[in-house]
């Protein structure tokens, strides 16, 4: 259970209740209930355990339940789809290699009974050379195709890992202001999402640094979610001018987002982080096209500029048709 701190709330309960088969037999392990609240008049029951937690009335408690044990990525029915749509010959080539690896055995297999023969018998020995060389057109077939066929298939493991890490990240959930809570994937073909990961002061000098290019990251459809690794509290100084009142209306558009179930989000990100190699104190920075797909990541500071001069415009004839090819920045 993660509890994000924010604004008001009741006393909230966990319940753990106990799970039985038909025959009255109890099973292991329990199913954990959150998000109960405690009434006054609740009796108590054999078996079941409450648990209170009272918490100041300036807080909000947002509670769920996760699992402890570590979960690899399960590849979904999506992610296949998606893997088809961006890879469409591919399951064709791996069948005609599976074929041409499967006929070239039934050959060399062919060709080394024949082999066996001549070599038994002195009168075919004539045969020998040109069944040898047979023989070794085959295993040369054998070996080409099956190697094809382990990179084809090696590739298609890595897309459809990478598909189910996105999926992952589409799952996440994005607080946009107090009353509306969405996930990442409510975003695709909306906006470009620009994540970044990092100490409370990485996420204040990355708002700085950002502020030459408001405007053009705004018009391109850039949303930022920052997330402080550190659980710091960092507050945006905007001026409170007349002047500025415009610029700051962007620059809150473009600063607007927040992660929501914080243990959800460091999870993902330290897990890309592993898998990258990359040291879990680093900041980094993820960049998603505007179909959700990941479009570039580093370390340390995102480049501004080149986002500001590189993606398209979010209006205008080409809205649309460069969602998925924002390019790499």
């Amino acid at each position: 259970m993660a509890v994000p701190v924010a604004h008001c709330c009741d006393p909230i309960v966990t319940v753990s209740l106990p799970q039985f088969r038909s025959d009255g037999n109890r099973l292991q392990p329990n199913r954990h209930f959150s998000r109960c609240k405690l009434n006054s008049g609740v009796a108590t029951v054999p078996g079941l355990t409450l648990r209170r937690l009272i918490v100041p009335r300036n807080f909000l408690v947002i509670c769920f339940a996760s699992n402890d044990s570590a979960q690899s990525y399960e590849i979904s029915s999506t992610a296949k789809i998606r893997s088809e749509v961006l890879s469409p010959f591919r399951s064709v080539r791996m069948f005609f290699y599976l074929a041409f690896v499967a006929s070239g055995a039934l050959g060399g297999f062919i060709a080394t009974a024949r082999l066996i023969a001549a070599l038994s018998n002195s009168s075919r020995a004539a045969e020998v050379p040109e069944v040898l060389q047979g023989l070794a057109i085959d295993i040369g077939a054998v070996s080409l195709f099956a190697l094809l066929y382990y990179r084809e298939d090696r590739a298609k493991k890595a897309q459809l890992l990478k598909l189910s890490r996105e999926e992952s990240l589409s799952n996440l959930k994005l607080r946009v202001d107090d009353k509306k809570i969405l996930r990442v994937s409510n975003f695709r073909g909306i906006a470009r999402l620009v994540i970044l990961a990092g100490p409370s002061s990485f996420i204040s000098e990355c708002f700085k640094l950002s502020e030459p290019f408001t405007d053009s990251l705004v018009e391109r459809g850039v949303l930022v979610v920052p997330f402080a690794t550190d659980g710091k509290v960092f507050n945006f100084e905007f001026e409170e001018n007349e002047e500025m009142k415009e610029k700051n209306a962007r620059r809150k558009r473009l600063w607007q987002l927040s992660p929501v179930y914080v243990t959800d989000w460091t999870k993902w990100i330290d897990e890309q982080k592993s898998l990258a190699n990359i040291p879990p104190e680093s900041p980094v920075y993820l960049s998603l096209r505007m179909d959700g797909r990941v479009r570039g990541s580093g370390v340390g500071y995102p480049p501004w500029n080149a986002l500001a001069v590189q993606l398209p415009l979010v209006k205008g004839m080409w809205s649309g048709l460069l969602d998925g090819m924002d390019g790499s920045v």
